[in-house]
């Protein structure tokens, strides 16, 4: 469980409630099924119009990493890949095809089984290459969906408001009941801009450091699978990989906060 995620919401919501209630408002101020179909269908709506219905599904699906720790620990694959590279150094390459059925992992499966089909280091790392960017670049649409519905809900919010508006317009001959009305019509605002602030656009971040995570894990599993097919020392490997790891994850930070004089993957590759 990601107790930060967990407690951020319990923490956003705890303070808009506790504000509401120290002003004197009450929750069923707020709760109005209406406004929450046009606000959460509107956007729904919106977002499939934009996206492949097949994008939006996976999308929904990837939503657990956002409230829960990846499973899988980098130091676990670095020591993995260690073990491999004494078996290989032992009983030599071939030995390692037993090991194939065993592995959940379908990228290091693929990078090992055509390391012990006898593939050669650089051809080895030119197809998986090909294959982490391929990854990468579908990856890219996931957060891209929640980043979109961050940006549909508080304008459909504003409909939904306005439709509110509209009714209390047609009724002001009933003069005690139009404030009334108008704070309902604008809850709607609230669900479009609350949503998209405090879920869409933070879970579109999470799950792209999320994603970013696992492609620092492929492109340290290549490099674990192509040391071993060169022959490299385990223990040398072992440091290799901690410190490429670390290294990807120091220049994909400073990425994050705009350096763009950080290096890129392929850059630090070809430093090691």
């Amino acid at each position: 469980m990601d107790k930060g995620t967990w407690a951020g919401i319990v923490l956003a919501l705890g303070g808009i409630v506790a504000g509401l209630l120290l002003e004197g408002g009450n929750l069923s101020q707020i709760l109005q099924p209406t406004a929450a179909m046009i606000v959460f269908g509107g956007t729904l709506g919106a977002v499939l119009v934009q996206f492949p219905l097949a994008v939006v599904r996976e999308a929904f699906q990837r939503l657990a990493q956002v409230f829960f720790e990846p499973k899988r620990n980098p130091k676990d694959i670095v020591e993995q890949l260690v073990k491999y590279a004494y078996q290989a150094r032992r009983l030599g390459m071939i030995s390692l095809d037993s090991e194939l059925e065993t592995i959940q992992d379908p990228f290091l499966k693929k990078s090992l089984m055509l390391a012990v089909d006898g593939m050669e280091p650089q051809e080895l790392r030119k197809m998986m290459e090909l294959e982490i960017d391929n990854q990468a670049e579908h990856d890219d649409k996931i957060p891209h969906v929640f980043e979109s519905a961050g940006g549909f809900a508080p304008t459909i919010g504003i409909i939904g408001a306005i439709l509110g508006l509209i009714q209390v317009m047609q009724h002001l001959d009933k003069i005690d009941e139009v404030g009334r009305g108008i704070a309902v019509a604008f809850v709607a605002t609230i669900y479009g801009v609350g949503s998209a602030n405090l879920f869409f656009l933070p879970a579109a971040g999470k799950m792209r450091i999320r994603l970013r995570g696992e492609q620092n894990i492929r492109e340290m599993t290549l490099e674990g699978v192509s040391s071993i097919l060169e022959g490299i020392n385990p223990r040398m490997l072992e440091t290799k990989l901690v410190g490429f790891f670390a290294q990807l994850q120091r220049s994909y930070q400073a990425a994050e906060l705009g350096g763009k004089a950080s290096a890129t993957p392929e850059q630090i590759r070809s430093t090691q």
